[in-house]
């Protein structure tokens, strides 16, 4: 991947390639890099409030406290589930106590998942267990299980071109491989396999199907993860197998003819409450806009939803709280913990449903974990705003990149009504050795790298709540 025009100096140039260790893929040779500095714009100064409050963020350790209370105190936070409804009591005393205005519940129901007992074993010819997790919204097998030989694929792509019908009788095995990636935009291509993987294989007759997990470890955890079934196709029972164990069993097929048996008991349950929790560092100017900023509150229930999404939430608010103890600001920052992204994406659906006829300047999320931040992309009307950023990130070791937006699923459906936008980027190599597992946990966090991202979100934060521009202006050009 080619490096983005750099805004930063030599300094924070260096630091940015010191602590953000690419791949390969990734490399641009630093010979490069140097010879294109020459035509790079001139530093914009920072604001002295600004480089204060970049600096305090630096020794500030509320997010970390939030991270350790919502995963001691709470746990897991499957959606609709009862923890769920537990973790939003927390959030509110939590966000009250952190001294924001406004802090309630915007209820709404999802539907729910189940999970139930879940296994799986090599019958033959080599029998021995298999470590499996059910993908949300997999159907059950019948209660005795199922006992039935595997078809398998090496990838996605090679099970699309099996004809309808000719997984019948059968357990597909796709055995897709991730890998580790800065800006994790493997599992967009790699997760495909579980996105529509159970889907597909349903179309093609599959009584069952088994994926490689989604994910950039060697280890036996498994990595779970929602999945979706389209319109008109009945849901097929779907697990995804450890890496280590898929890679077991893919040693197996090549050896000839596999029997697995597997036995889910996953179920949906019909509607459950969920919601978003809101809270506000109120402005001082009602029609200057909001800027919606959060992460979401729910987890999957096999971790403790430290990097997923703990870390988001925690980064959010820390950022906002800085803001607030730094004095009055111009734009409302409301901060949400959004009910129910993990199944659907619910929660930012509904809170797009409900805030509707309200300004909303810039709409911004985290939720990729608590690694450093290294990259950041803007929707802003025009240059300065973005100049703005890219000098006052810069001492954090933080590039400015071209192109689109991405956002996120919370707060998507808002970009898309218009709302300009900002993504702070983490070094995706860690993350998705532990995303959706068991290993979700508080162990995973780097206190030093988490305040890191707590700075770039304060100084994103202190400076689109006083930017003097219109937010967002859309007859002006967008610079990406």
């Amino acid at each position: 991947m080619k490096f983005p025009p750099l805004v930063c100096s030599l300094a924070a140039l260096a630091a940015t390639l010191l602590t953000a260790t690419p791949t390969p893929a990734q490399t641009t040779p630093a010979k490069s890099i140097i010879a294109r500095r020459s035509a790079l714009p001139t530093a914009v100064a920072t604001d002295p409030k600004i480089a204060a409050l970049r600096e305090a963020a630096l020794r500030d350790d509320t997010a970390y406290a939030i991270i350790e209370g919502v995963t001691t105190e709470v746990g897991p936070r499957l959606d609709g589930s009862e923890a769920e409804g537990r973790a939003r009591v927390w959030a509110m005393a939590r966000l009250k106590s952190l001294g924001f205005a406004n802090v309630h519940v915007e209820a709404f129901d999802v539907p729910t998942w189940q999970r139930g007992a879940e296994s799986a074993s090599v019958v033959a010819p080599y029998p021995q267990p298999l470590v499996i997790v059910g993908l949300g919204n997999s159907a059950a097998t019948p209660p005795e299980g199922l006992t039935l030989p595997v078809a398998y694929f090496a990838s996605y792509s090679d099970m699309l071109l099996s004809p309808p019908g000719s997984l019948a009788g059968k357990i597909a095995f796709v055995s897709n491989a991730m890998q580790p990636t800065q800006d994790g935009s493997s599992y967009g291509s790699e997760g495909k396999a579980r996105f529509s993987g159970p889907g597909e294989a349903a179309k093609r007759g599959a009584a069952a199907i088994l994926i490689r997990s989604i994910g950039t470890d060697h280890s036996r955890s498994p990595h779970t993860g929602v999945t979706d079934f389209p319109s008109g196709v009945t849901p097929i029972p779907a697990a995804a197998l450890s890496v280590s164990d898929a890679e077991n069993l893919e040693r197996m097929v090549k050896r000839g003819p596999v029997t697995v048996h597997l036995a889910l008991d996953d179920h949906q349950i019909g509607l459950r409450p969920s919601g978003n929790v809101v809270a506000e560092v109120p402005g001082t100017d009602p029609g200057a806009g909001i800027v919606l900023i959060g992460g979401h509150l729910d987890s999957w229930d096999k971790g403790t939803g430290a990097i997923d999404d703990g870390a988001g939430i925690a980064i959010t608010a820390a950022a906002a709280k800085l803001l607030m103890a730094s004095g009055p600001h111009r734009r409302t920052i409301r901060v949400v913990w959004f009910g129910d992204e993990e199944t659907g994406g619910f929660g930012g659906l509904a809170y797009a449903k409900q805030h509707a006829s309200e300004p909303h300047a810039l709409a911004a999320e985290s939720d990729f974990g608590a690694d450093r931040v290294w990259r950041f992309k803007a929707k802003l009307p025009g240059t300065a705003l973005t100049d703005s950023l890219a000098a006052a990130l810069a001492p954090l070791g933080i590039l400015r990149a071209a192109g689109a937006v991405d956002g996120g699923e919370d707060v998507g459906p808002m970009l898309e009504k218009g709302a300009a936008g900002v993504d702070l980027n983490q070094n995706g190599l860690r993350y998705f050795d532990w995303h959706h597992t068991s290993e979700d946990t508080l162990d995973k966090i780097d206190p030093q790298q988490l305040r890191q991202n707590v700075a770039a979100w304060a100084v994103m934060l202190a400076i689109i709540a006083d930017a003097p521009e219109t937010l967002p202006d859309k007859a002006a050009p967008q610079k990406q």
